[in-house]
């Protein structure tokens, strides 16, 4: 079985894929390595995985090289989190800092999350869940804005009553 580390605080400058190799070939020949680049400037985006055949090859390798300087840079190993069904290592880099199991807010990823991109968001059609709101073909107002519009709406009567 096989498992994905996450290689964090690479330098933002051209890291290829060798270079990042050639750090981690004396722990193993069996290792394969990718480098996570920005899609429009082709740099770095800061962060990689190695992926190795076991799980004692992994711990060995977090173990020796997790804080190792490269380009100037102390590296940050972890092993990686799974990939969600909808989302690729692009989109979304995650690192499992947390063994015991609790949830990631006390110890943030590295990295900033974004969801989707560019991309649209998805249209629903009649299947779509709408929220208790009787189908009268009126526009509901944001219910976050519902009082600002209301106190709104009384003073633009108010003012059209007082000529």
């Amino acid at each position: 079985m096989s498992v994905r580390l996450y290689v964090g605080n690479l330098p933002k400058d051209q890291v290829n894929r060798d270079e990042l190799h050639a750090i981690f070939a004396d722990a193993s020949k069996s290792i394969s390595t990718k480098v996570i680049k920005d899609r429009k400037t082709g740099k770095c985006r800061g962060f990689g995985f190695v992926t190795v055949p076991s799980d004692e090859l992994a711990d060995e390798i977090i173990e020796k090289f997790n804080g190792h300087i490269f380009k100037d840079a102390a590296l940050k190993i972890e092993k990686a989190q799974p990939k969600s069904k909808n989302e690729d290592e692009e989109s979304r880099p995650e690192t499992a800092s947390n063994a015991g199991g609790s949830s990631n807010t006390s110890n943030p990823s590295p990295t900033p999350r974004r969801s989707g991109g560019n991309k649209k968001p998805k249209q629903r059609g009649d299947s779509g869940h709408k929220a208790n709101v009787p189908d009268t073909g009126a526009v509901q107002p944001d219910p976050r804005w519902a009082n600002e519009l209301a106190i709104l709406k009384e003073r633009l009567s108010a003012q059209a009553s007082n000529p």
